[in-house]
């Protein structure tokens, strides 16, 4: 018998002050990294896929953003203080 499946880990790469697209409000975002590894036996093997996303104390809504624009807010979070989205910065695609 063998037993396999897929597992998910969550982590927070940091908390963000951002202008929410949806509500419209400077709330806090935590910059989320999901990792789904499979696994045999309940022992994680290897990635099978990795996601980012930023989701908004304030309303809840969650976007799914693109690899290179999560380290770039991470490197925005570890700079002397925390920056706004610009106006014309793209939030990716998919909204939850």
């Amino acid at each position: 018998m063998v037993i396999f499946g897929l597992r998910t880990k969550v982590f927070v790469l940091a908390m963000l002050t951002l202008l929410c697209p949806r509500c419209g409000n400077p709330a806090a975002h935590a910059l989320r990294k999901s990792v789904t590894k499979f696994s045999l036996f309940f022992v994680p093997l290897f990635p099978v896929s990795t996601k980012h996303t930023t989701q908004c104390t304030f309303c809840g809504t969650t976007n799914r953003i693109s690899k290179e624009q999560a380290g770039r807010l991470a490197r925005q979070a570890d700079g002397p203080a925390p920056q706004s989205w610009a106006q014309g910065q793209s939030w990716g695609q998919g909204q939850s």
